[in-house]
Formats: C-alpha cells, sequence, structure tokens
C-alpha cells in the first residue's frame, strides 16, 4: 500500500493492520516533531531576549488556543467526512466537502482577524499579566492574529489531505515551514546584515511568513491529488455541507474551546504565582510537546482508518484498528514518558539557568512522564470517537474535566495547598487520566459510534446490499 492511496484495504492479518497504522501514523508523528521543534526553536529564541518575553508568548498562546479549537474543529469536521465518504467510494462528495470546508475556513480565519485587530489588548488583560509581559504580548498577538486566515487554512487544508489518506504532504509542509520560521527567527530576533534587531516581533513575523508558506504548499499538494483535486463549480457555498461541517465540527470546537477556556483560568492562577513561576510552565509544556507528537501521530491514523472502515460499513474492523491505533500509541509515548520524568532538568537547563525555574521544570516534568500512559488513551481514543463521527461524548467529557477536575485542583493544589507548580501538573495529571478511563469504559460498552446520515444518500429497505454498504449511517 502506497502512503497516498485514498482507501485502506480491509486486511485480515494484525500484522498488516498494524503496517498500515504505522505507514499512517508515523509521517503525522514527524509532522508533529517538527510543529514541537517550531515550539523549541521560537522559545529558545524567546527566551534569550527574556523571561518576560517568554510568558508574553505563552499566554497569547493560550488566547491562540482558542482560535485554533474553532480552526481545528473545521478541520476534523473535513477529515471524518471525507474518510467517510471515500470509505463509502464517493470521492465526489469528498471533494464536494473538502471545497466547502475551505469557504468555511477562510469565513472563520477573517472573523478572528478581526476580533484580533479590536481586541488584543483586552483579551490580554484578562489573563491579569504584568504590564511589561502584556506590551511585548499586544505586538505578538496582533501580528500574528490579525492574517489568522492563514492559520485556518493550514489546520483545515491539511485535514482535507488526512482525510484522503495521505498523512505525507502534511509532513512535508511542515518540515518546510519549520525550517522557514528556525532562520527567520534567528534572522528577525537578534538581526542579520542589513536587517535591524526586532526581538519578539521578529518573531511574530516569522511565524506569519511561514504559516504564508505552508498554505501554498499545502494548496499545491491538493491540487495534485486526483480525489481532491478542487472544481471550479464547487466553490460556491453549499448550506447543506456548511451545515454539516458545524454540526459534526461543531461540538469538536466546542471540546477545545472549553478546554482553552479553562486553560486560560487555570493559567491565571499560575500567572498569580509570579512571572517566573508561569516561564517554567511554559518552558515544561514545550518539553512535554514530544510526547503529544506520538499520541497526535497515532489519532490521526485511528481518526482515518477508522472514518475509511466506518464508511465502509465495516464496523468490526473500525474498532480493530481503533484498538491497535491505541494500544501502540500507548507504549511508544511510555517510553517517552520515562525520558521525560528522567530529563526534566537538563531540559530546562537548555532554556535558562535561573536555578529556581529548572527545578521547577524538571518538578512539572517528572509529574508529566508519570501520566504519559493515560494521555496516549486520552489522545488516541479520541481520535477514534471523531473517527466515528462521535465528537459530543468528548466534548461533554472535556467540559466535566476541565471545569470539575483540572481547574479546580490548580487552584486547590497549587494555591490553596501552597504547592506550586507541583501541584498544577498532578491537577493537569488527574484530569488526563479520568478523561482518559472514562473514554475507554465507554469505548469498552460499545457506545463510541455516532454514524451521520448524508442527505444525498436515500438508504431505502429495497436498496441492493452493494449500495447498502455506501449507506453507512443506516447502521
Amino acid at each position: 500500500m502506497k502512503n497516498n492511496d485514498v482507501t485502506i484495504p480491509n486486511s485480515k492479518s494484525t500484522k498488516d493492520k498494524i503496517k498500515i497504522i504505522l505507514v499512517l501514523a508515523l509521517p503525522a508523528v514527524i509532522e508533529n516533531l517538527f510543529q514541537t521543534i517550531l515550539g523549541f526553536v521560537d522559545t529558545y529564541f524567546v527566551s534569550k531576549i527574556g523571561l518576560a518575553e517568554v510568558s508574553a508568548v505563552g499566554v497569547t498562546n493560550a488566547l491562540l488556543a482558542i482560535y485554533f479549537a474553532l480552526f481545528m474543529a473545521i478541520g476534523v469536521a473535513a477529515n471524518v467526512r471525507i474518510a467517510n465518504f471515500i470509505g463509502a467510494k464517493q470521492p465526489e462528495k469528498a471533494r464536494h466537502i473538502a471545497q466547502q470546508s475551505v469557504i468555511l475556513a477562510i469565513l472563520i480565519g477573517i472573523l478572528t482577524g478581526i476580533i484580533t485587530i479590536f481586541f488584543a489588548e483586552p483579551l490580554l488583560k484578562l489573563m491579569g499579566i504584568e504590564e511589561n509581559v502584556l506590551e511585548a504580548g499586544v505586538i505578538y498577538f496582533k501580528i500574528v492574529a490579525i492574517p489568522s486566515v492563514f492559520m485556518s487554512l493550514m489546520f483545515v487544508l491539511s485535514a482535507i489531505l488526512r482525510g484522503a489518506g495521505d498523512t505525507r504532504a502534511p509532513m512535508k509542509v511542515s518540515i518546510l515551514i519549520n525550517i522557514v520560521n528556525g532562520v527567520l527567527d534567528y534572522i528577525l530576533i537578534f538581526g542579520f546584515w542589513l536587517i535591524p534587531e526586532m526581538g519578539i516581533t521578529g518573531a511574530a513575523i516569522a511565524t506569519v511568513v511561514s504559516r504564508i508558506i505552508g498554505s501554498l504548499a499545502l494548496f499545491y499538494y491538493i491540487k495534485r491529488t486526483p480525489v481532491l483535486a478542487f472544481r471550479k463549480d464547487y466553490w460556491k457555498p453549499d448550506k447543506q455541507h456548511i451545515r454539516e461541517l458545524v454540526t459534526l465540527g461543531g461540538p469538536a470546537s466546542g471540546e477545545r474551546l472549553v478546554m482553552r477556556i479553562g486553560q486560560i483560568v487555570y493559567f491565571g492562577f499560575i500567572v498569580a504565582l509570579g512571572t517566573n513561576v508561569f516561564a517554567a510552565h511554559q518552558i515544561a509544556g514545550n518539553v512535554e510537546v514530544l510526547s503529544y507528537m506520538i499520541g497526535y501521530g497515532f489519532a490521526t491514523a485511528a481518526t482515518i482508518l477508522v472514518g475509511q472502515q466506518i464508511g465502509a460499513g465495516n464496523i468490526g474492523e473500525a474498532k480493530k484498528y481503533a484498538v491497535l491505533c491505541t494500544g501502540i500509541g500507548i507504549g511508544l509515548m511510555t517510553i517517552i514518558g520515562v525520558l521525560i520524568f528522567t530529563l526534566g532538568n537538563w531540559a530546562g537547563s537548555i532554556f535558562t539557568n535561573d536555578a529556581e525555574v529548572i527545578e521547577n521544570i524538571g518538578t512539572s516534568l517528572k509529574v508529566s512522564g508519570v501520566f504519559q500512559p493515560f494521555l496516549g488513551l486520552l489522545l488516541i481514543l479520541t481520535g477514534a470517537f471523531q473517527g466515528a463521527n462521535n465528537t459530543k461524548f468528548p466534548m461533554y467529557l472535556t467540559a466535566a474535566g476541565m471545569w470539575g477536575i483540572r481547574t479546580l485542583l490548580v487552584y486547590l493544589l497549587g494555591i490553596q495547598l501552597g504547592w506550586g507548580l507541583l501541584g498544577v501538573w498532578i491537577a493537569i495529571g488527574i484530569d488526563i487520566a479520568f478523561r482518559a478511563v472514562v473514554l475507554t469504559i465507554q469505548f469498552k460498552r460499545g457506545k463510541w459510534i455516532s454514524v451521520k446520515k448524508d442527505a444525498e444518500d436515500e438508504c431505502h429497505p429495497q436498496t441492493s446490499k452493494e449500495t447498502m454498504s455506501g449507506c453507512v449511517n443506516n447502521y
């Protein structure tokens, strides 16, 4: 099987299934690795300006994560429905909904850019940050988020390619933009030859330029993919498909928004502990992302494989792929957890010479290492649920975990009991473990599939058996 094949054949052996999973997951893991490197490079270069700038970027990214939630929701919906249609051997519907998702992405990207123009400073002030952090944060936020249409396009165009079973193209684009971003970071932050030193402004410009290049490159790869190559007559907005994307993506967006809004609240608690403590939290988060690259990689494979098998009406195969993706991902993330636990202090020393900050980073990463298996379970099973068109349950579960467990425990353990970052990261770990266990129970009970009906299909009782396999929503 080639990686850019758009249909996943039914495999008779577990070994063949594992090969298919790895073919899809590993490029996504590599893509996430380069995204992680991007975060490392940004944090490393910005840390050379000062810890206030690190905090400014961190707080800004917490707000940008709300935008990401909207963009990612469109991407999730497009990914799942494209996979469903391709599995049901309906490529024209896959192409049509792909173009409708691009239209929606552009509209949402423009809207978030307008919001940034008028509300950048008030939104950052909600975080309760110090004046020197606010000033740097406003500069960074406006430059990065006003042209957020390119963020939106990158999320959605990558999701379109993945929905068609192509994880290599997004990986290649990720490598490209990370190289561009790294080079521009160095040149624009510190200055080079005739280019003056721009500091945090330079970091923001580098990010925007890399996203523009990434969007253009993804369009190029879609154009080269026969099943996805855009048609002029499909650019007319289609209310039905846009409603379908919003309906499926809405809960995914809700899940992310609940997570990010809760994150903003408990970020406020961490900020109250001091700028250096928050900087340590941000640096630890950038190191921990190493584990997320594996979780999201195998979650991507789970979404594609489950989505295509659901589209083809093969429920049993969908479950087998979900179990295999989860098992392999947990094993790899456990190994990463051991490394994070062991090397946390050393990783912190890369970013700063402040002994207290390094100690806080090390403590945070030790806690994170312990909870890595649960994180893998949570991320990959969420991908499987999404592939099965079930975006609502993860949203409800995230709301319960974020507000009933994480935010409450961050305040109690981190602030009230005075445990500082140790309490914060324990609270995060408990939330992750809770949600992972609940998802597992729901999966074992068979309550993870919520298949959608395509309004264009009429699956009548007299429909032939062959056609019925495409009417997946009657399951």
